[in-house]
């Protein structure tokens, strides 16, 4: 399987069905098995996952964990109806998703209000967690799933911070960047230098395109 393309022009994507995924509020307790929140990230450390055994000779201690992390600004800007990402962590550009049908959607002016993203990809790195913390200090949501390569939209939810504090991810956790609630935002990520991606994209996988409200209404509490 290929990896996925994620610069592309939206209406080159097909319109489908969407499928609602619940907004949680995040808090720690809602948060576990998925992560947990970040009040302060100059005292918060990464999570790097040991190299694998591949035999039963076992892996020496203290090797194998050293490969470290980046950290770099990763912005987001909504261009009409179209959400882009950019992280300097690793270098990388994405169209996350749009407010409208991809037929429909347009860059130039906004056609749809932006109270949701439709998500079409999830990814999770293997070989770290990753750190979202809010540099403009405004709501955002980071939805995600538990790990397992068995991913359905079922099993996606998105967390809701109001911007106070930030949420960091275990490895392995499903996920896809950031959303702002607002036009732009920027956060500091913070994540494994070695930067492997398991990706899925699910309008191809699954027929929908998954729908991540973006308004405080929509938010619940476990």
């Amino acid at each position: 399987m290929s990896a996925p393309e994620y610069m592309f022009e939206a209406s080159s994507k097909p319109s489908l069905p969407w499928h609602e995924v619940p907004l949680i509020r995040a808090t720690n307790d809602s948060l576990k098995g998925y992560g947990q929140l970040v009040e302060d990230p100059s005292t918060f450390d990464i999570e790097i996952t040991r190299w694998p055994q591949q035999g039963w000779r076992p892996i020496d201690e203290g090797t194998g964990d050293e490969g470290g992390y980046v950290e770099g600004t990763f912005k987001c800007d909504w261009r009409g109806d179209v959400l882009y990402g950019e992280n300097e962590a690793v270098k990388g550009n994405y169209v996350l998703g749009w407010s409208n049908n991809p037929q429909k959607a347009r860059t130039d002016s906004q056609t749809a209000p932006r109270d949701q993203v439709l998500l079409w990809h999830m990814n999770y790195h293997p070989d770290g967690g990753q750190l979202f913390f809010p540099l403009d200090r405004k709501p955002f949501i980071v939805p995600a799933a538990l790990p397992g390569d068995n991913l359905g939209p079922e099993k996606v939810v998105a967390f809701w911070s109001d911007g106070s504090v930030g949420i960091y991810i275990h490895a392995g956790i499903w996920h896809e960047g950031v959303f702002p609630v607002e036009d732009s935002q920027r956060f500091l990520d913070r994540q494994g230098a070695v930067h492997a991606r398991v990706s899925a994209d699910i309008g191809k996988e699954f027929g929908v395109y998954l729908s991540c409200p973006l308004t405080a209404d929509k938010v619940k509490d476990l």
